[in-house]
């Protein structure tokens, strides 16, 4: 089976981001299938395709997967109206891929919204099958957050989003909370399966405190690492106001670590400098297989994100399993369905949300307590290799894709 597969974010783990697609192209390959990634420049590394960066199409084969990648420059920083843009390019530039490639089955996944526009015109101008993966639920999360406000913006989103789930002929969700809102407003009976991101068990493993290579950080400070994007929906200053506390209660020896870039960073950066907080260090984004190196070694895995219901039950952070494939036990600040599961399985402590003082008293329990770090540290890796192994998560994606063909 060909598979067309749309994903405006593709990376490899020798890129700096999210290496689920990769992961996902991998397998299909595996089973014995043919992937056509198409894609965008991320701005965070070359993929290693031929011709210049600057060329407006570049094509060729990473690892088995022949990619298509527009020159499309995107970056975090960038106003709305500039991200939709690019968005709205790399959707034209895909409809035209999509509608004259032989393929069996067409695969795209958001966010933006707007990956799905190559699929449903797939659908219904070329009658492929066409699987749409939900990673957020748009426009809930923008609206929920106040990033667009506009009513026509928003109902357009919304029109988008029900023409995505009317036209799939199947759905892929990241979230027991993206299914449930798929399912409300999709067709009745249409097929959706829930497969969360996954643990990568062989690049993330338990290492030791000892081999952790960052600058600025003592042999025995314990250190709380962050990963991953620094932006609205992150909620990062709850970490500095914990480190606030932490600096007032004379505890030196706990150092939170920022890896990753984002549109909020140069505020969090400078927030930090101009409060004094020693304790909050910065570091530039890495590709996982570097950035395993770092969260393999460090002491705890800190799962934030923006007091926001939507949140709950409707995201599949990359860093919570990364961190639970190291073995590190987690501090995690927003209510739902990661924070059940560390509560049922042991596996990190659970604080309140907006809530500076509790996050300084977890960081500190698990700071003095050494035993309980491994404790739920175990506990964290044993949960990552039985519920979420990359290999038995991808396998289960291929089965559903294979189920779809025509």
């Amino acid at each position: 089976m060909h598979i067309l597969y749309f994903h405006q974010y593709f990376n490899t783990p020798s890129v700096a981001g999210g290496t689920r697609s990769y992961e996902m192209a991998r397998k299909l390959i595996e089973r014995g299938h043919r992937v056509t990634m198409v894609c965008a420049r991320s701005g965070k590394g070359e993929l290693p395709l031929p011709g210049a960066p600057g060329d407006a199409v570049r094509k060729g084969v990473v690892d088995g997967i022949e990619v298509i990648q527009f020159n499309l420059h995107y970056s975090n920083y960038m106003s709305l109206p500039r991200r939709a843009r690019v968005f709205l390019q790399y959707a034209f530039n895909s409809v035209k891929i999509a509608l004259r490639t032989d393929c069996d089955l067409v695969f795209a996944t958001s966010t933006p919204l707007t990956a799905g526009i190559p699929g449903i015109c797939a659908r219904w101008l070329r009658n492929r099958p066409f699987v749409f993966e939900v990673r957020d639920l748009w426009p809930e999360l923008p609206r929920a957050m106040g990033v667009v406000k506009s009513p026509l913006v928003l109902a357009g989103m919304s029109l988008l989003e029900w023409m995505s789930y009317r036209s799939a002929t199947a759905c892929v969700a990241l979230a027991p909370g993206i299914k449930e809102g798929i399912a409300k407003r999709s067709p009745k009976g249409r097929q959706i399966a829930m497969i969360p991101n996954g643990c990568d068990l062989e690049i993330f493993q338990p290492g030791r405190r000892q081999d952790l290579n960052l600058p600025g950080i003592n042999p025995d400070d314990c250190v709380a690492v962050f990963t991953g994007a620094h932006g609205i929906a992150n909620g990062l200053d709850a970490v500095l106001d914990a480190g606030r506390v932490l600096l007032e209660r004379g505890r030196r020896d706990i150092v939170l670590a920022f890896i990753g870039d984002g549109k909020l960073k140069p505020q969090l950066i400078e927030r930090a400098r101009a409060e004094g907080l020693v304790n909050c260090r910065f570091f530039e984004p890495m590709p996982k297989n570097q950035l395993n190196q770092v969260v393999n070694c460090c002491d705890v895995g800190m799962m934030i994100l923006d007091d926001v219901p939507a949140f709950y039950y409707g995201t599949s952070p990359n860093k919570f399993f990364d961190y639970i494939s190291s073995g590190l036990p987690v501090i995690n600040n927003y209510p739902g369905w990661l924070a059940g599961m560390i509560q049922q399985h042991k596996c990190g402590l659970d604080i309140p949300p907006r809530d500076p003082e509790a996050f300084a008293d977890g960081l500190c329990r698990l700071a003095d307590d050494p035993e309980l770090r491994r404790e739920y540290g175990e506990n964290a890796r044993r949960l990552a290799e039985l519920e979420f192994s990359r290999e038995k998560l991808a396998n289960e994606f291929v089965d559903f894709l294979e189920r779809q063909r025509p």
